[in-house]
């Protein structure tokens, strides 16, 4: 194998590819980004600004150049203007895709929709009486269609607060109240946030900051959880299960189908569409020995929660899956789908099929998601794919690995069944020790970092030191992949921690869901919080994203924060051009909401900082400190 692959992933499926991409001259992403190089440096550092065509600007750090835009905005305003902009654009797709799916659940209420049920009943009663909807004596679809109303109310601007809000702490809705950052309407916040960040009105970078808390807090509280809150109403709440992971779960004498992209609407058809007889058996007409369906990204993730479906990579590698010559197609809806995709398919027989009017690939088949037709496009879609299925060159067909195991489906229900119904064995654990907090790792691949690496070195060193970790995204597919996710894995863990986890036949890192399912981490910090009578930002607990890349995962990043739980970067945010603006997040915000921002490449390193906050906080709530085995303490 070519040592210039295994410096781009630690991935053996994906080198393979690389290796053969090379060999083929296909362009890939790591080619584009070297072809980047070198990189802006104004941009990096978050000192260029084109918000108006009096620019666009930029400020030297140097000192030797311009300090000051043409409107007069120093190097502190246009890195809070800018990170202000990432915050709502992140929050927005994630919040939109909560919209989409109410939408849809609305539709299912007033009996518009094709291919969709109400799944989970107990948990719509259990959101029902949350928001105040009358259940009693009343048909499931009244309150289903109340419960929708009462969520859409959540997008507007007449509210006070989110109505999520009643699970957060007391005390900690007081502090932003006393802040001034409550999250009231999920559009009202980005809409504000883009308001301030035009030139002229808002050039206080402590203020635009603020506000970029509340607007984190409007997703993970408001649209990022009212999508996974739905979705587990519509598909299912998730419950443990086994499946399989890399492209290794590509059949080659099956009809595949990747699903890819975040939203779990058409995925969840497709699956049934899958299984229809009369698929199956065109199919088999065509000469398949059956129908594969395998995941992408947080479509992937959502699908293999609920349904168990295998996944074949994460963010870095949806290029290297069609070079298999076995994808006969590739569905997509949205977000972190590279247009790049549809360049290389046009290499091998593999179509590319966009489903949602807001995201056209030019290149690409066009098959217009509509509720009032889902189970008939899920059906069309799995039909192209057959079709597709009878143009394939076997001899270019190239499938890298054997599928290794996984265990998923740890929504909070499931966690609290495991526990007996009550939080109460989980805090004992931590107690005494056994575990010695909790870290969500979580976020995207980012080519700039070896594929995986940022991921698999800091969830080992965590289990390592009894920290049990829960991960969403793209961080599940690279544990899993690395032989992290299965009740074997115990065995890699500290023994306090393996302990527990052998003893409840579990990972040591257990799958929570796809990327707006962060908020499943932020409904189980208040719930410890809560159980204790604590602010949540008394917790040992800690996130981090080791490759993030995206603008969601600086809204993840806000709210996270914004709720009380220290965050390491593992990819430096374009904020360093104000050293004023550094200090806030990394530093004076602790200060104000109880939690701050640090940025550390080196996983080895971000553990040790995980561990050493997890140790203060245990020592704040009078819990015993154990040396630890493995990480370093910096």
């Amino acid at each position: 194998m070519n040592g210039r692959f295994r410096q781009w992933t630690i991935q053996e499926d994906a080198a393979k590819m690389l290796e053969y991409a090379a060999e083929q001259r296909i362009e890939t992403v790591w080619d584009r980004l070297a072809k980047q190089q070198p990189l802006c440096g104004y941009c990096e550092m978050g000192l260029s600004c084109r918000n108006c065509t009096m620019g666009p600007c930029r400020i030297d750090p140097f000192g030797e150049g311009p300090q000051k835009g043409v409107c007069g905005a120093d190097a502190d305003v246009i890195v809070a203007r800018n990170l202000g902009r990432m915050i709502a654009a992140g929050a927005s797709s994630h919040s939109d895709h909560g919209r989409d799916i109410l939408e849809t659940f609305h539709a299912l209420a007033q009996g518009k929709t094709t291919g969709y049920q109400i799944t989970d009943e107990a948990k719509l009663f259990r959101l029902a009486a949350e928001l105040g909807v009358p259940t009693d004596g009343r048909p499931i679809n009244e309150i289903a269609l109340d419960l929708a109303e009462a969520l859409l109310e959540d997008f507007g601007s007449r509210k006070e607060q989110l109505g999520f809000l009643g699970r957060v702490p007391e005390v900690r809705r007081n502090l932003w109240k006393k802040l001034g950052i409550t999250p009231r309407g999920i559009d009202r916040e980005n809409v504000e946030m883009l308001h301030r960040t035009h030139m002229g009105v808002d050039n206080d970078y402590v203020n635009i900051l603020l506000h970029g808390l509340r607007t984190g807090l409007s997703d993970g509280w408001g649209g990022s959880l009212i999508a996974t809150e739905l979705s587990d109403v519509l598909f299912g709440t998730p419950t443990p299960k086994m499946s399989q992971i890399n492209l290794g779960a590509l059949k080659a004498d099956h009809v595949n189908i990747a699903l890819h992209g975040h939203n779990p609407m058409l995925s969840s058809v497709i699956v049934q569409a899958a299984q229809d007889p009369e698929m199956v058996a065109l199919a088999r007409e065509k000469g398949a020995a059956g129908i594969n369906l395998v995941g992408l990204c947080c479509t992937g993730n959502e699908i293999l929660m609920r349904r168990g479906v295998p996944m074949a990579g994460n963010h870095l590698m949806q290029e290297l899956v069609i070079m298999t010559g076995v994808l006969d197609a590739m569905v997509v809806d949205y977000q972190c789908i590279m247009p790049a995709v549809v360049d290389i398919a046009r290499c091998f027989h593999t179509r590319i099929i966009t489903t949602f009017d807001k995201a056209k690939f030019p290149g690409a088949a066009h098959i217009s998601f509509e509720a009032n037709r889902a189970y008939e496009t899920g059906k069309e879609i799995v039909r192209q794919a057959i079709e597709a299925f009878s143009l394939r060159d076997p001899k270019a067909a190239r499938i890298p690995v054997e599928p290794m195991a996984m265990m998923t489906g740890f929504s909070v229900e499931a966690i609290l069944q495991a526990l007996g119904g009550t939080p109460e064995p989980l805090v004992a654990a931590i107690k005494d020790g056994a575990i010695r907090g909790a870290a969500g790792v979580i976020g995207c691949n980012n080519p700039k970092i070896p594929q995986d690496y940022g991921h698999i070195v800091l969830c080992r060193r965590l289990i390592e030191n009894d920290i049990l970790v829960v991960v969403t995204g793209c961080s599940t597919v690279a544990n899993a992949k690395a032989g992290h996710m299965v009740p074997e894995a115990a065995d890699l863990a500290g023994p306090g921690l393996r302990s527990v986890c052998k003893a409840l036949g579990i990972p040591p890192i257990l799958h929570m869901g796809s990327c707006v399912d962060n908020s499943r981490i932020l409904v189980l910090a208040a719930a410890l919080a809560n159980y204790l009578g604590v602010d949540i930002d008394q917790l040992p607990l800690a996130g981090a994203a080791p490759e993030w890349y995206s603008e969601k995962a600086v809204a993840i990043g806000a709210y996270v924060v914004a709720s009380g739980i220290f965050a390491v970067l593992g990819v430096h945010p374009p904020i360093f051009g104000s050293k004023n603006v550094v200090q806030l997040l990394a530093s004076d915000l602790e200060q104000v909401v109880g939690a701050k921002f640090a940025v550390e490449p080196d996983p080895e390193r971000a553990a040790g900082l995980i561990r050493r906050h997890i140790e203060s906080k245990r020592k704040g709530l009078g819990l015993p400190f154990v040396e630890p085995e493995s990480i370093p303490m910096p």
